[in-house]
């Protein structure tokens, strides 16, 4: 059976197809559906005009071209953080005829660990545009799942490139994770500015899901990419090996806030993994009898 699982995410919407359980492959289209929310509270008619269009375009894609039995749609957190988020998943459906199922934090929390871990014991990191998952598993059960809103594009829109501001924000909202300790856990980091940091740290000219699965990015590590990318302008950041360009402006924000969990909460290290909440959400929904 051949199913696709569309992820509106703050920062991108990917696609992703999926037969018997296998992932074939991702696509993305940056859209920038959370940008303001944090300062507004809302989503901008701009920003649900064009990730709505793009949502459509992957659905159509996804019936068309890859005959996709089933399609599914679910949006984190720029639309259930946002006072219209309402006026966006009835933009897709009157575009494309799908509903938009809008997950918890908690739900998305879980999500991410299904994709990542398959049942498996470790944590995840679901560093994400507008919110933080992270999640533990220990002998098959969620031991900690915890879902805060800090990200990528909220902490653009609430620093900039300000380093001692993103930093401010940065300890601020890692407090809501409580008295939390990552270590004696295998940490698996998902999302953009995770691959990024892979790619990144691999130089790839061409993004490769096969490199950057499985690589290992320490404390240590974190912080340097961070002090780099924190030093360069956002043009100069467009000239870095493995750098999506369009990632330019938020990368430094997320690698910082990847690199803080990771001191904070006593982490060492995080494996970067390539399956994610749009696995999780195919194998929970997808395939469900």
């Amino acid at each position: 059976m051949k199913i696709a699982a569309i992820d509106v995410g703050s920062n991108s919407v990917r696609l992703m197809v999926m037969a018997d359980g296998k992932t074939l492959y991702k696509r993305l289209c940056t859209t920038r559906l959370g940008e303001g929310v944090a300062v507004s509270g809302t989503l901008s008619p701009a920003a649900i005009e064009r990730t709505a269009q793009a949502v459509s375009e992957f659905v159509n894609y996804a019936k068309t071209q890859e005959k996709a039995e089933r399609v599914l749609i679910f949006a984190t957190a720029a639309v259930r953080s946002s006072s219209n988020g309402k006026e966006f998943t009835n933009r897709v459906y009157s575009l494309c005829g799908e509903e938009v199922d809008v997950v918890s934090g908690e739900e998305e929390a879980a999500l991410g660990i299904l994709g990542a871990l398959r049942g498996q014991d470790g944590g995840i990191i679901d560093l994400g545009g507008a919110s933080t998952e992270i999640s533990l598993q220990k002998g098959g059960k969620k031991v900690y799942g915890k879902s805060v809103n800090v990200g990528t594009v909220r902490l653009f829109d609430l620093c900039g490139q300000d380093r001692l501001k993103l930093q401010k924000v940065i300890d601020e909202r890692l407090k809501d994770y409580g008295s939390l300790s990552l270590n004696g856990y295998d940490i698996y980091a998902i999302g953009g500015t995770a691959t990024s940091l892979a790619a990144i740290k691999h130089r790839l000219k061409v993004y490769d899901p096969a490199v950057v699965n499985g690589t290992v990015l320490t404390e240590e590590e974190l912080k340097n990419m961070a002090d780099e990318l924190l030093s360069l302008t956002v043009e100069q950041r467009k000239a870095i090996e493995g750098l999506d360009v369009r990632r330019a402006d938020v990368i430094a924000g997320g690698c910082l806030l990847m690199y803080n969990i990771v001191k904070c909460f006593n982490a060492q290290k995080i494996i970067v993994s390539e399956s994610d909440n749009l696995e999780g959400y195919a194998m929970l929904k997808g395939y469900a009898k």
